[in-house]
This record gives structure tokens, C-alpha cells and sequence, in this order.
């Protein structure tokens, strides 16, 4: 009896590797790269409004592009593929109140417009990032508190733009 459930695990252990292993599963950086290719490169459009920001987003953007699409930063003149990032005014508003009423929770949304150039066509993109931080009650956000929020923001606005190039390169059967 308990030879023939050991037989049992083994045929089911053995059909999930089977099933795993056939069924093509593809990591969606693989998708991205084949819809944006191998070497990307970045620019910003600084905001008169907020230039400070425009560096973050930026650092930003780059660490996605090596982490996420798992590619290569070049110069735009060697790129398979060129992001034109334009960011639009961050903002933060309170989403927890302590019980007297003092705001201890933000929510950080930078919503990003990406124009890729690749292959002579051009697409664009509009993504939005949110990021959740505490602060001590009755507190004032501080600069640092503000362009982490926002760099973690843009980081998850990047990572949604992955996902829509992911799915534009599925969808093409690339």
C-alpha cells in the first residue's frame, strides 16, 4: 500500500514537470525585449515646474530599464529603442488620518507619458504610479520624503509601461 502511493507522488510530481515544462512560459521581459530589443536609450524632458523631480524620474527610469526589460542603456545614436519620458505634476494626497484627525499616510501618484521610437514607428504611452508613505503625525512632508515617494512612484509607473510593452510583444506572437 504504501509502495503504490509513492508510485502515486511520483506520476503526479512527474505530469506537474511535464506540464510545467511544455506548456512555454516565457518571463514578459523576454516580450518587452522583442517588442523594444536589446539597447534602449532614455531621455526626460525637464518641467520648468519641477527640474528636480526630472532627475529622479530619470535615475528612475534607467535602474527599470536595466532591472525590468533586463537591457542595455546606450547613447541614442547606437539604441534599438528610444523613450522620450515626460512626467507630469506629481501629487500627493492623505490616505490615513490618526484618531485625532492628523494625516499620517500619503499616497505619492506620478503619471508618466512615454513616446518610443522604434523602428522608425513611434507609440505612445501613458502610465500612472502610486506609492504609499507614513509620516509622523502633525508633520510636514519633508524634500527627501517628497523625491523618494516620487522615485518609487515612477519606478511602478516604469514597471506598468513593461507590462503594456509585455503585452503588446505577446499579442504580436514575437
Amino acid at each position: 500500500m504504501n509502495k503504490l502511493l509513492n508510485i502515486k507522488n511520483f506520476l503526479l510530481l512527474l505530469l506537474i514537470v511535464i506540464t510545467i515544462s511544455a506548456c512555454g512560459y516565457r518571463p514578459s521581459a523576454k516580450f518587452s525585449r522583442d517588442a523594444l530589443g536589446e539597447k534602449i536609450s532614455t531621455s526626460v524632458i525637464i518641467s520648468a515646474q519641477d527640474p528636480e523631480n526630472t532627475v529622479i524620474i530619470k535615475d528612475a527610469v534607467d535602474r527599470a530599464i536595466i532591472e525590468v526589460f533586463q537591457a542595455s542603456l546606450v547613447s541614442r545614436i547606437t539604441s534599438d529603442t528610444h523613450l522620450v519620458l515626460t512626467m507630469g505634476n506629481p501629487s500627493y494626497s492623505p490616505i490615513v488620518y490618526d484618531a485625532n484627525g492628523f494625516v499620517v499616510g500619503y499616497r505619492m501618484q506620478v503619471t508618466l507619458r512615454i513616446v518610443s521610437h522604434h523602428n522608425g514607428t513611434s507609440k505612445k504611452y501613458s502610465t500612472t504610479g502610486f506609492h504609499d508613505f507614513a509620516v509622523a503625525p502633525n508633520a510636514i512632508v519633508t524634500d527627501q520624503d517628497r523625491f523618494e515617494a516620487i522615485g518609487f512612484a515612477a519606478t511602478r509607473a516604469i514597471r506598468s509601461f513593461v507590462a503594456q510593452v509585455s503585452a503588446e510583444g505577446a499579442r504580436s506572437g514575437k
